[in-house]
């Protein structure tokens, strides 16, 4: 049984260890996934990691524009 996790076809994960919720949104501003998703990622079948993957390119703008610093933030600055 514990061999069909370990020889599955894994989706690697979206994150790109940026986490921050918005507070909001809720989701994840780094890879746009909810705290559900991204606590039950490593038991979710590959047709469903797959329909969140396809999904999240649609969240983005749900969260654009609302980090404050870095090179986003000193762009509005001194524009």
């Amino acid at each position: 049984m514990m061999d069909d996790i370990w020889k599955r076809d894994e989706i690697e994960s979206p994150c790109v260890k940026l986490c921050v919720m918005h507070p909001a949104e809720g989701i994840c501003m780094g890879c746009y996934r909810t705290l559900t998703e991204i606590g039950g990622w490593s038991g979710m079948s590959a047709e469903a990691r797959r329909a969140v993957m396809a999904e999240l390119p649609s969240r983005a703008p749900r969260v654009a524009g609302a980090r404050r610093g870095g090179r986003e933030g000193r762009m509005r600055r001194e524009g």
